[in-house]
């Protein structure tokens, strides 16, 4: 069987606990052994660690991987950031579970997150489809999430109102299935249709059956804005009423309404964990969000689909209700917060013809000739979403430092980048967050545990017991870094940029990255729940 010695490495195992000096035997997917440094003799290709930690592979808690991972390529993305498992499935919509009626929908909905595929490459429609999919070879690890909007797509469509009885009958079996087929939970998109117009009992309902198959529940709330803190409350209620863990995930306080408050998050944290509940959450090390621009809809403007929300783009009626809601009263799709059209980059499109828009604020395209002259940033972003049929991704530079620095440096963090990787202007945190946790960030707490923030944490709230620390017995996924080097290069201007400081890799033992090159290596696969 194949062996690999990696020697005289910082042993920084995940748990938090003192790094030491230690050689480390990998063989086969499994690490062998763990010894005191030198006791053991170089042998052919053995690695030299000198200097360098060694860690668990690093969790990516959040992540907009669903597509890459199955393109070929290298995924040097995360994969040179030490990443080697990506929780997929986020935000309330995914690729599974779909049928005929709803495919083309999704794919278009969260185009702006994912790109697309062929037609002929969405050959599942279930979970246990996808997974198997998965399982033919990826490069990183996918633990997936059953998208809640998904559900509701399948059994209300588009209707905003409160599913029957029967809808939500089904929606539990959807669920149900989606968990035994190994998903680890199911994720929420609250502010992005159809699954904000679930009812917080609707919720409730759903994470009963997760909390049922020993899974959690990841949601994205109703409101990062002024309402944010009321939004955090309602998840955490139903997480208190129903026994289903829950996990924040890219739990941020945003807009100038919200600067200087994540205590007050904190607050709500701390008190519902002293009282039992299962309280955990995940926050990128950015100021920046990002989503697509058609998020920042009222729900009512989305209402009915793709068609029917391009059709009210061209209605001139309409089009006076969407102006109100987002630039006088704040939409629902925008925090409940009036849009700033200076605040807000265009990412990403799918129609080369708007590339010029690309990388520019939205309040800088007034007049642009690509878009026929619009009088007004709102008719740019009119004229954008038409033209991109609601595939353009954005940029929202709505964040806080002091906030971001709170909310890292909670015990109850762990490392996510929500990460989107399409677009010609894509958020740099897709290939920079996790360097930049240990570097910008470093002064927050020392390595050993931001390790375990990035490591053990992810992997116990996940329930994997042989991932996320460095221990004989262990899957051996394991990042060898520098700490002295590592750091984001990765910026607004270039942020395909891969960091610095990230020597090796290996996924189930497997060296996918080799002194700093991707070997090309698929070593990934779908990991099941083990509930």
């Amino acid at each position: 069987m194949d062996h690999t010695l990696i020697r005289h490495a910082l042993v920084v195992d995940g748990t938090g606990a003192p790094g030491r000096a230690a050689d480390v035997v990998v063989q086969g997917d499994r690490i062998a052994s763990i010894t005191p440094a030198t006791s053991l003799a170089t042998s052919p290709g053995s690695i030299d660690g000198s200097g360098l930690v060694l860690a668990p592979g690093f969790i990516d808690m959040h992540a907009h991987s669903d597509l890459e991972i199955l393109r070929e390529g290298t995924h040097d993305a995360k994969l040179l950031q030490g990443v080697t498992t990506e929780v997929i499935g986020q935000d309330g919509l995914g690729y599974a579970p779909v049928d005929d009626g709803v495919l083309a929908d999704i794919r278009t909905r969260i185009a702006g997150w994912n790109g697309d595929l062929s037609d002929d490459d969405f050959s599942w429609r279930d979970v246990a489809g996808y997974l198997g999919r998965i399982d033919g070879g990826t490069p990183t690890n996918a633990a997936f999430l059953v998208p809640q909007g998904n559900l509701r797509m399948m059994t209300v469509g588009h209707d905003a109102r409160a599913a029957t009885a029967a809808e939500l009958d089904r929606m539990q079996g959807l669920l149900a299935d989606g968990m035994r087929a190994g998903a680890f939970g199911m994720s929420s998109g609250l502010t992005y249709a159809p699954g904000l117009h679930a009812t917080t009992d609707e919720l409730a309902a759903l994470c009963r059956v997760v909390a049922a198959h020993g899974g959690y529940w990841s949601p994205h709330t109703r409101g990062y804005g002024g309402g944010a803190l009321d939004a955090y409350r309602e998840v955490i209620e139903i997480s208190r009423r129903t026994h289903c863990p829950v996990h924040l995930t890219h739990a941020t306080m945003n807009f100038p309404s919200n600067r200087g408050r994540a205590g007050e998050l904190l607050e709500l944290v701390d008190a519902a964990v002293a009282e039992g509940v299962d309280v955990t959450l995940d926050a990128y090390p950015y100021l920046a969000g990002a989503t697509t621009l058609a998020a920042l809809l009222p729900s009512w403007a989305s209402a009915g689909g793709m068609d029917a929300t391009l059709e009210r783009l061209a209605d001139h009626v309409e089009l006076g209700g969407i102006r109100e809601a987002l630039e006088v009263t704040g939409s629902d799709g925008s925090h409940g917060e009036r849009i700033d059209w200076s605040t807000i980059t265009i990412a990403g499109v799918s129609d080369p013809a708007l590339e010029p828009c690309v990388g520019r604020l939205v309040s800088d395209l007034v007049g642009l000739p690509a878009l026929g002259g619009p009088a007004t940033a709102f008719d740019a972003a009119v004229a954008i979403l038409r033209r991109d049929r609601l595939r353009t991704s954005i940029l929202m530079h709505v964040g806080d430092e002091s906030n971001v620095r709170r909310i890292l440096a909670h015990p109850r963090h762990m490392g996510g980048s929500d990460g989107i990787l399409v677009g010609s202007r894509p958020h740099p945190r897709g290939w920079g967050t996790f360097p930049r946790y240990l570097a910008a960030y470093g002064d927050l707490m020392p390595l050993e545990e931001w390790v375990r923030h990035l490591t053990g944490s992810p992997a116990s709230r996940l329930g994997l017991e042989d991932r996320g620390v460095l221990r004989e017995g262990a899957v051996a996924d394991l990042v060898l870094f520098d700490a002295t080097r590592i750091a984001d290069a990765s910026s607004y201007e270039r942020p395909r940029t891969t960091p610095r400081g990230i020597s090796d890799v290996w996924i189930r033992g497997e060296r996918v990255v080799a002194a700093g090159v991707p070997t090309g290596a698929r070593a990934g696969r779908a990991l099941r729940h083990p509930g």
